[in-house]
């Protein structure tokens, strides 16, 4: 599977699109190049949340990989987005090209560093990696999958995911979320939030015997997206996922002139809810410089 990121991640294509190398490379030919920002933590929940689901191909016995290939520095918190996939059992390889911070690579790898973290100094010098990631690659998966994976479930369905999410008492500043929880409880929720429009992302991990939880110090109209995953023992079930926009700040309201005389004028209007202070701009009309 592959995403692009800069501001917003995209999805190129799920675990599940292409069976054989050729399609594969087929596939990289045909890829369009996205410009932009590095918003790399949130990409990182972009992977998790959208690439590492059972319907894009992610196998629940299967090890889960994932290599970071990034030119720059990170705009958002990329270790803490990093440290929920570690903590979930994911490994993380990181390579960077060019202007990577090196000190963040190392951050976001999984140990040990010395097998999880590369950097070259521009683009096609990335060939002389590959012979040296991918037998790394194959070893760490040989490994891990050597561990005993027979408690694991085939699948996890609604015996394993809660279901049911609801987002009510929305505010300009916080939200409340309830949901149902699944059939066997699990042993804590990871609640995952952020800005559509690009953000770093925040997390709450909650006692799973917990089913609510209210969101707060969030900005004003501003639309929100939300996951809560189920965290077992040995693996992570399928989340649920919503969306909504919080409140936009009340404004005053009602705007009246009154009292001119020729250097003053007496402003009224009725209150705006919340509000602890105000803002009062005029400007010389007509060529609108503030005074």
């Amino acid at each position: 599977g592959l995403s692009q990121y800069s501001s917003d991640p995209r999805t190129e294509w799920d675990l599940s699109a292409y069976s054989t190398r050729d399609q594969v490379l087929e596939a990289v030919r045909n890829l369009r190049y996205k410009g932009g920002n590095t918003f790399t933590g949130l990409a990182l929940t972009h992977v998790l949340e959208q690439n590492l689901k059972a319907d894009a191909g992610a196998r629940l016995e299967a090890e889960k990989l994932v290599i970071l290939l990034t030119d720059g520095k990170s705009q958002d918190d990329a270790n803490l987005a990093a440290q929920t996939l570690k903590n979930l059992g994911i490994e993380i390889f990181a390579i960077g090209v060019k202007n990577a911070d090196e000190a963040e690579l190392k951050q976001v790898a999984s140990e040990p560093l010395e097998f999880t973290v590369y950097n070259v100094l521009d683009f096609p010098l990335l060939s002389s990696l590959v012979g040296r990631l991918t037998q790394v690659l194959c070893t760490r998966i040989k490994e891990k999958s050597n561990k005993e994976n027979a408690d694991l479930p085939v699948n996890t369905g609604p015996q394993l995911s809660p279901t049911d999410l609801k987002i009510s008492a929305v505010t300009s500043k916080s939200m409340h979320l309830t949901w149902s929880p699944p059939q066997r409880p699990p042993k804590k929720y990871r609640v995952v939030y952020y800005p559509s429009k690009g953000g770093s992302a925040k997390e709450v991990v909650l006692d799973g015997a917990i089913s609510s939880l209210r969101l707060s110090n969030l900005t004003s109209h501003t639309e929100y997206l939300v996951s809560v995953f189920p965290v077992y023992d040995m693996f992570v079930g399928d989340g649920l996922r919503g969306i909504t926009s919080t409140l936009p700040l009340s404004s005053p309201r009602s705007l009246r002139v009154s009292e001119l005389t020729h250097n003053s004028i007496r402003l009224s209007w009725k209150a705006a809810q919340g509000a602890t202070q105000y803002l009062v701009l005029c400007s010389a009309a007509p060529d609108g410089a503030e005074d």
